[in-house]
């Protein structure tokens, strides 16, 4: 017979977590089983290793100490994460791995909750007591939205869930465990001290890199910090792990591990003494902390891993007539010439502002991610000018970030003539004015996209322009300060 729990009312955080401590309304007794359970592991030294991957799954990896006997021994890791993939698991013996076998794994899951607890115990006789301090004791019929019990004489009393103060159970029901639990029958040919590894994949624990970059005030250098944001609701703790982060885009199949439940986020920034350690790995870049670092569960941590002052920087404007920027498949042949008229034919008045500099001036590799951008007002407080996203970008690349909208330039696109010389060509000429309505003159980078086929020759321009690439090319037009400039060009594609 197992022990018989109190119907006395305790506290309720003495009691349950998770669930029950959310729903505010039950309370029981302490929960005791009658069957003993397996030995749990203690963290020996560094035995906790985390690495991180972009696409939010982690690589989880204990070692720990096990006190086994000779023959049939159980032993259990009761801090694994909710969200792992069992599949993954790898378990073995480090210091005499041909001794032990392993017989069997088993992914214990089933928490204490109200859910579960409520659902174990339909059908058997629980005690209840109200806000108005009354007790009712019955069998329950039904633990949804409001309670049903049946008492002895057959009657049925519903309880609603905002007029329960609390009931107690005769016991904890088989089954049910506090956290998620791995646990293994395994046989050894020796008693003694034993060494393991865990290994597993788990979802619900990610990172990205947020950058802030401050632009100085003539706009020609930047400051750039950059921070690896952790967040993690896999379930479980990281306590004092070796944090490893891969940044690349790593071949995974679907994810079939379990989701961990969506929980609100505390933010903490951990300060840290030495930039992260970054070397090559495989194909990828590795960031190593060379630090302990704890990372709870429902928790965002922040660490510091790059930091540049003074990298020179360059702002500029661009203007793109076309529906290409924000569509560019709509700017594509698409393996036929488009030889409607107007197709193609728009006017976006939009100039977009951007910032371009070298990550060789920023000494690092600088893994894909968020970057927000600002700028000091004359009252020294910094404003936030833009927002952007870059991709996994190596030293040494150019990186070229939208800012936003110019407020005082202005553009626009017409296309002035369009024909068909023969039946395999066509050609079509275009104007695009720009007005500048400050007080200096600027410079403003005009692309445009030839479209209609691969095929083409500019026949006329009234300025210079230079081929970016097969179908690309760029007019640089200086603006006087409140004026306007034209460019006119006319291009001829023709086909086979």
């Amino acid at each position: 017979m197992r022990p018989h729990l109190s119907h006395r009312l305790l506290p309720l955080a003495a009691v349950l977590a998770g669930t029950l401590l959310a729903c505010g309304w039950i309370s029981t007794g302490p929960l005791v089983t009658s069957t003993r359970p397996p030995e749990t592991a203690e963290a020996a030294g560094h035995g906790l290793a985390l690495t991180i991957y972009n696409q939010g799954s982690a690589l989880v990896r204990h070692r720990r100490q096990f006190a086994l006997t000779t023959g049939l021994n159980e032993i259990a890791f009761d801090d694994v994460a909710a969200s792992m993939d069992p599949t993954s698991v790898l378990f073995k013996a480090l210091d005499h791995p041909s001794q032990v076998g392993i017989l069997e794994q088993n992914f214990q899951y089933d928490l204490v909750g109200a859910t579960a607890l409520l659902q174990k115990y339909l059908g058997q006789t629980i005690t209840v007591v109200t806000q108005d301090g009354q007790t009712t004791r019955g069998k329950l019929l039904s633990g949804r939205d409001s309670l049903i019990l049946q008492d002895s004489s057959g009657q049925v009393n519903v309880i609603s869930s905002s007029a329960i103060q609390g009931f107690s159970f005769p016991d904890l029901p088989e089954g049910l465990i506090s956290k998620p639990t791995l646990a293994w029958q395994l046989n050894s040919d020796r008693s003694g001290q034993e060494a393991f590894e865990l290994t597993y994949l788990t979802g619900g624990v990610s990172w990205q890199s947020d950058y802030v970059v401050l632009l100085n005030p003539d706009e020609t250098s930047i400051d750039l910090d950059g921070w690896v944001t952790l967040n993690n609701t896999s379930g479980a703790t990281f306590k004092d792990a070796l944090l490893k982060l891969v940044a690349g885009d790593l071949q995974r199949l679907q994810n079939q591990g379990l989701s961990a439940p969506e929980a609100a986020l505390q933010a903490e920034r951990a300060a840290t003494d030495k930039a992260i350690d970054e070397r090559s790995f495989f194909e990828y870049h590795l960031y190593e902390v060379p630090r302990p670092v704890t990372v709870k569960n429902n928790e965002t941590k922040q660490v510091q891993f790059v930091s540049a002052q003074g990298v020179p920087a360059e702002k500029f404007f661009v203007y793109d007539g076309t529906q290409c920027r924000s569509n560019p498949w709509y700017c594509s042949y698409a393996g036929y010439p488009q030889t409607d008229p107007s197709y193609g034919v728009s006017s976006n008045p939009k100039v977009m502002v951007m910032v371009e500099f070298d990550t060789e001036d920023v000494d690092a590799d600088l893994p894909k991610g968020r970057v927000r951008l600002y700028k000091e007002d004359v009252d020294g407080g910094a404003l936030l000018i833009g927002e952007d996203s870059i991709d996994h970008t190596p030293k040494g690349e150019h990186l070229r970030l939208y800012v936003g909208d110019a407020f005082d330039i202005v553009g626009e696109r017409v296309q002035t003539d369009f024909t068909r010389p023969t039946d395999k060509s066509l050609e079509e000429s275009y104007e695009i004015t720009l007005r500048n309505h400050k007080d200096e003159a600027v410079e403003v980078r005009v692309v445009e996209h030839l479209f209609r086929w691969s095929d083409w020759r500019i026949l006329r321009s009234s300025d210079d322009y230079t081929k970016l690439d097969s179908s690309n090319i760029e007019f640089r037009v200086q603006i006087p300060a409140n004026g306007e400039r034209s460019v006119t060009y006319t291009v001829r594609y023709y086909w086979p």
